[in-house]
C-alpha cells in the first residue's frame, strides 16, 4: 500500500530512520571509548549523539505514526505488528534518554548505567527494525507493487447517507483490472472494474486483514497480496485459500457515464 506520509511516492519514514539508528550505534560506542581512553571530548560527543538519537527518532516517528493511522490496514495482523513496532522503538528511545540520569551533569562523563542503557536501547531498536522490515517486506506497507497496466494507486474519500448512492468517479476512470480505494463513511471499500462491469467490496482479506486494493485483479478475481487468498469481485465468494470466509460486497450502479456506490448502513 502506498504510504500516506510520502513525497512523490517515496515514503518518509524509511528515509528518516537511518538517523536514529546511526546515532543509536554511535552514542554507546563513543561513550565506551571515551571512558576507556579517558577522553572527555569523545564521551561528550557520545552525550550529544544520544540526544541526537532521541530527537531524530521522534522526528522519524511522526511520518511513521501517520502511516500507522492511515496506511496500515485496520483489524489486520499488520496493525498488531505496527503497534509492537511503535512501542518497541519508543521504548528504545526512552532507554537512551534515561541514560542521561547516570551522566555527570558538569563533565558529561557517562556512568556505567548510561552505557548499559544505551546498549539496551540499541538492542531494543534492532528488534524494532526487524518488525519494521517485516511490515515492509511481508505486509508491503509503503510498497506499491502494482503490475503493468494496473494503474497508479488511487485513493478517495466519499461520504453520504447510509443506503444512498454516492458518486465515486467517471465510468471510464478505471480500465478493466484496475482498482481504487474509497474511504466511505469510515469504511475502506475497493472500487474495481472487471470484464463484467464495476464491483465494490471490503478492502480487507478475511484471512489476515490484508488490503485487497493493493492486490491483483484479473478475470473478475481479486487476490490478496499477503498470502494469495482469492475472492470473486462480484459476489465476494472465496475462490482460493487460505481465507475461508467471503468478503463483503456492495452495490454499484453505472448511469450517465458516472459510477455510484450504494453506501452501507452505518
Amino acid at each position: 500500500m502506498r504510504s500516506t506520509a510520502q513525497i512523490k511516492g517515496h515514503p518518509l519514514h524509511p528515509i528518516l530512520i537511518a538517523f536514529p539508528v546511526a546515532f543509536g550505534v554511535a552514542a554507546p560506542t563513543a561513550d565506551l571509548v571515551g571512558v576507556l581512553g579517558a577522553w572527555p571530548t569523545v564521551w561528550a560527543t557520545g552525550a550529544y549523539l544520544a540526544v541526537a538519537a532521541v530527537v531524530s527518532g521522534l522526528v522519524a516517528g511522526v511520518p511513521g505514526f501517520i502511516d500507522y493511522l492511515y496506511t496500515v490496514p485496520p483489524n489486520s495482523s499488520a496493525k498488531k505488528r505496527a503497534t509492537w513496532h511503535m512501542g518497541v522503538n519508543l521504548t528504545a528511545l526512552a532507554l537512551i534518554a534515561l541514560g542521561w540520569a547516570f551522566r555527570d551533569p558538569d563533565t558529561l562523563r557517562p556512568g556505567v548505567g548510561t552505557i548499559l542503557l544505551e546498549a539496551a536501547g540499541l538492542g531494543v531498536m534492532t528488534v524494532g527494525g526487524w518488525l519494521g522490515g517485516t511490515l515492509v517486506y511481508r505486509n508491503q506497507i509503503g510498497v506499491d507493487h502494482r503490475y503493468a497496466d494496473a494503474g497508479k494507486w488511487t485513493e478517495e474519500t466519499v461520504a453520504g447517507a447510509p443506503g444512498a448512492g454516492v458518486d465515486v468517479g467517471a465510468a471510464d476512470e478505471l480500465k478493466v483490472g484496475q482498482m481504487k480505494l474509497l474511504h466511505a463513511n469510515g469504511r475502506r471499500i475497493v472500487l474495481a472494474r472487471t470484464e463484467d462491469g464495476y464491483a465494490a467490496y471490503d478492502d480487507r482479506c478475511t484471512h489476515k486483514g490484508g488490503s485487497l486494493a493493493g492486490g491483483v485483479l484479473a478475470c473478475g478475481t481479486v487476490a490478496c497480496p499477503w498470502h494469495g487468498s482469492q475472492f470473486d469481485a462480484k459476489t465476494g465468494a472465496v475462490k482460493a485459500g487460505p481465507a475461508t470466509e467471503p468478503i463483503r460486497t456492495y452495490r454499484v450502479e453505472e448511469t450517465g457515464g458516472r459510477v455510484r456506490l450504494i453506501l452501507p448502513p452505518a
